[in-house]
């Protein structure tokens, strides 16, 4: 699951509300152990999925770097690069 949460981190344009909630629903999926949470659960989750994107739309708000900003194309390819390599038949 934790593979899915990508770094949105000082990226031109930045992370969207999508991207940011993606990841905060992937997080709470690995910490709650469950990828789908039970009727008696079902609001406890979604609430904690608000709950992690708005500390982490505050996070990237306060972040601050020297480092140009990340190109996402680029850091796509290079993802897919490790992957091809990481996965490659022997």
């Amino acid at each position: 699951m934790c593979r899915n949460i990508k770094t949105l981190h000082n990226f031109e344009p930045p992370a969207t509300r999508d991207e940011i909630q993606s990841a905060a629903l992937q997080f709470v999926r690995k910490i709650s152990g469950t990828t789908k949470p039970s009727k008696a659960n079902e609001t406890i989750f979604a609430e904690a999925v608000v709950a992690v994107t708005q500390t982490v739309e505050e996070l990237l708000e306060q972040l601050t770097t020297n480092a140009p900003p990340k190109n996402r194309e680029e850091e796509a390819r290079k993802a897919k690069e490790r992957s091809e390599k990481r996965f490659a038949r022997a």
